[in-house]
């Protein structure tokens, strides 16, 4: 109800309301200031009285907010927050909205960050495919979060980031600046570098569209980033390397070295799996009779991959380590293993090459496989890329596919085991993991 100016003595005197009659639900009643329209006080029938604001929206909705609560804050104080926001409403703007807006600014990159994680987590943000976003990317966007996103800019508010704070930031991850050494004898190197800091820029990226989707932030700071063209990684061995590398692991075997990441090394070289993918390999996925592994997901969803028989027979060869699931089985605890990257650096250094990574087996398959004259369409199923095309829709596993994926896979146990085949001389473009490569006399030349 409209009253009289809005003062210490009135809204002191103002009653908590009461049922009209028995049974009836009592509500809140208002009383309105007769000098600045839309100013009142909610009295409930607590007995409780708050300042209101009662305004019509740009859009035309009525809304009524609480100010703040009557003993906390002076009726003059709240005349003075009330003709504020009324002055904005006058402008065509929400002070709702603005008010969120601030707050939202006010937030800053950790918070958005770990909003994100809990989020992510949950289920209740989809990705790519509309799908809860897989535990295997948030464990690499977590990883980039600790790293290289929070020691940077995780202080910072959202409201004051510019797109020169994040190309900086960017520029300090190539650098180097957070780049930290292994601790211990376990855990992971953080390591700096173009490739590095381009793909913290997107995990960034997505991370704030997705803020900015579910309406935890107005705008995406990082929106226009220029991200660092990082250079193609182009390292495959050539035959004679990968004799070298197979001498090394009969060496290295014989040594003493570790059998599953001797194995491992072997079977990501015959399949070009992609290194996690190999090493979480699990029995049920195989179906020996038809030369594949069903993935249930990879980096491309659901798949059905074929292996050659000489992938196969290194699957089969691992011993069954109590329960486990995995033909490649940690040392200690439930999962898989993940060592191979210290056994490979350990076999590179007693064969003498040198820049030698799990990615650069994946290469190698690509290069022998285009090699023997097989086409990129081919060579894209047996790697398990993403669909390019329509076309690629109908590869199927047939016997074609099956005998592909046989050749390939013996032609590098051939040359692992030293039987090395007269060497072919090939020139034509393959589709490599990063993209177009030419394959000369087995040299791989990024265009």
């Amino acid at each position: 109800m409209a009253g009289e100016k809005l003062t210490k003595r009135v809204v002191d005197a103002l009653a908590a309301p009461k049922p009209s009659r028995v049974g009836v639900k009592v509500r809140e009643s208002f009383v309105w200031d007769r000098e600045l329209k839309g100013f009142g006080v909610q009295v409930m029938p607590t007995g409780l009285k708050s300042f209101v604001v009662q305004y019509r929206t740009p859009t035309g909705r009525n809304k009524r907010t609480v100010i703040g609560r009557y003993g906390l804050m002076t009726v003059e104080e709240a005349r003075q927050i009330a003709f504020e926001k009324l002055v904005v409403v006058s402008r065509g703007i929400d002070p709702e909205e603005q008010d969120q807006a601030k707050a939202a600014a006010a937030l800053t990159v950790a918070d958005i960050c770990d909003w994100y994680l809990d989020e992510a987590e949950a289920g209740r943000i989809l990705g790519r495919r509309r799908r809860p976003i897989k535990p295997s990317t948030l464990r690499m966007d977590r990883s980039r979060i600790d790293a290289h996103i929070k020691p940077l800019l995780g202080k910072r508010q959202i409201g004051s980031l510019k797109l020169g704070d994040i190309e900086g930031a960017q520029a300090d991850i190539a650098a180097g600046k957070t780049s930290k050494a292994r601790v211990g004898s376990r855990g992971g190197v953080t390591t700096g570098g173009e490739g590095v800091a381009a793909r913290t820029m997107s995990s960034l990226h997505a991370i704030f569209e997705h803020a900015v989707r579910l309406g935890k932030i107005s705008a995406n700071p990082a929106k226009g980033v220029r991200r660092m063209a990082s250079t193609a990684r182009i390292r495959r061995l050539s035959r004679a390397e990968i004799g070298k590398l197979g001498e090394a692991l009969r060496k290295a075997e014989a040594d003493g070295e570790h059998p599953k990441g001797i194995a491992a090394i072997r079977f990501l070289l015959l399949t070009g799996f992609r290194r996690m993918e190999g090493l979480g390999l699990q029995r049920a996925w195989l179906d020996d009779e038809e030369g594949s592994i069903r993935f249930p997901d990879t980096k491309s969803g659901a798949q059905t991959r074929v292996i050659g028989d000489a992938a196969i027979k290194v699957l089969l060869a691992q011993p069954q380590i109590g329960k486990s699931p995995f033909f490649f089985p940690a040392d200690w605890g439930d999962g898989h293993f993940i060592g191979v990257v210290r056994v490979l650096d350990r076999v590179c250094a007693m064969a003498k090459l040198e820049d030698v990574t799990p990615h650069t087996l994946r290469h190698t398959f690509a290069s022998i496989a285009a090699e023997l004259g097989f086409s990129e369409l081919t060579i894209a199923a047996l790697l398990g890329h993403a669909a390019r095309g329509v076309t690629q829709r109908y590869i199927h596993i047939d016997e074609a596919l099956m005998m592909t994926s046989d050749k390939v896979a013996q032609e590098i146990a051939d040359l692992l085991d030293g039987r090395a085949p007269a060497p072919r001389r090939r020139v034509r473009r393959v589709e490599l993991a990063e993209g177009p490569a030419e394959v000369v006399a087995g040299e791989t030349e990024r265009r």
